[in-house]
């Protein structure tokens, strides 16, 4: 993977915050046109996606910046704390929303021109589908973690849309008034799940968990491939800070195998590695062949010696 462009992941930071804007006032238009609560509380969480999508430009504008004498592994843990912020932010609106659900189902009220309304929410659900489509993937492709949060905290705005749509379409159709505030409360259950897991997600990052499996294994074969003259390479650690890989491992050469040719293993391995991983900071400490430990291969931290 090629290396991230700090500029193009800012550029979509800044385009979450003029989407969000555009849908937050097509959302709040379609409450004033109809006083659903349903509706209103959609519009309430879109005030989240907006606050949301200035942190992560700012986390990201932060994670950029390069490593120096207080940072010296960079600040790409940054984004992190973004989408740990925007999932505090989903439970503060989450309750916002059932506050507005109670009022709703104490006092039920009729809706005011429900077509044009759910017309208005559909079309600012369209938006969201779209933009959430290209958040995830280009924030996959960057490793973006603030990225990747914002898309997905956009899909889940989608099904909760989807749920407020029908919700306000039964009550036109029905008159059954309660039913507004049923499905926004509905929506503020679904909102606090969706962002617990944000949360979740986000402090694996920050307690520095290793990277996926099948990365870890992928990892481990391209230093299999490339290990030359060296004997083995063990105790392999990964762990993932926003946009960057950190991977290291030991590397057990013959004691006859002068400094210069290990350098030259340890340089092929780095740029295997980094070809695979795009934005990627290794670490390899040679041992000698008295320190190998299960005869051969690659093992990771936890491995049988």
């Amino acid at each position: 993977m090629a290396a991230t462009r700090p500029g193009r992941v800012q550029s979509y930071a800044v385009g979450s915050i003029v989407v969000g804007l555009i849908v937050l006032g097509l959302k709040y238009l379609a409450f004033r046109v109809t006083g659903s609560v349903a509706l209103y509380s959609d519009a309430i969480e879109t005030v989240v996606n907006v606050a949301t999508a200035v942190a992560a430009f700012f986390a990201i504008r932060i994670s950029a910046m390069p490593a120096d004498a207080n940072h010296p592994y960079g600040h790409s843990k940054a984004e992190y704390f973004s989408a740990v912020l925007e999932g505090v932010l989903i439970i503060m609106a989450s309750l916002v929303i059932l506050r507005e659900a109670w009022i709703g189902f104490s006092h039920p009220r009729a809706l005011d021109t429900p077509i044009l309304g759910l017309a208005i929410t559909t079309g600012a659900s369209a938006v969201n589908a779209v933009w959430s489509f290209v958040l995830i993937r280009q924030g996959r492709k960057v490793r973006s973690p603030a990225l990747v949060a914002d898309g997905r905290h956009l899909l889940s705005d989608l099904y909760i849309s989807g749920g407020v749509i029908v919700g306000v379409a039964l009550v036109a159709l029905t008159g059954l008034r309660i039913l507004d505030a049923v499905v926004a409360a509905l929506v503020a259950v679904y909102v606090i799940w969706s962002g617990w897991g944000l949360m979740k997600e986000s402090v694996g990052g920050l307690m520095d968990e290793a990277i996926p499996d099948g990365e870890l294994k992928r990892a481990a074969q391209i230093i299999g491939a490339n290990l030359g003259q060296a004997l083995e390479a063990h105790d392999l650690r990964t762990r993932q800070a926003g946009r960057t890989t950190f991977i290291d491992f030991h590397l057990v050469v013959p004691g006859a195998l002068t400094v210069s040719t290990s350098h030259t293993i340890c340089d092929h391995i780095e740029d295997a590695l980094k070809r695979e991983f795009g934005e990627t900071v290794i670490s390899i400490h040679v041992e000698p062949e008295e320190k190998i430990k299960a005869g051969g291969g690659v093992y990771s931290m936890g491995d049988p010696a």
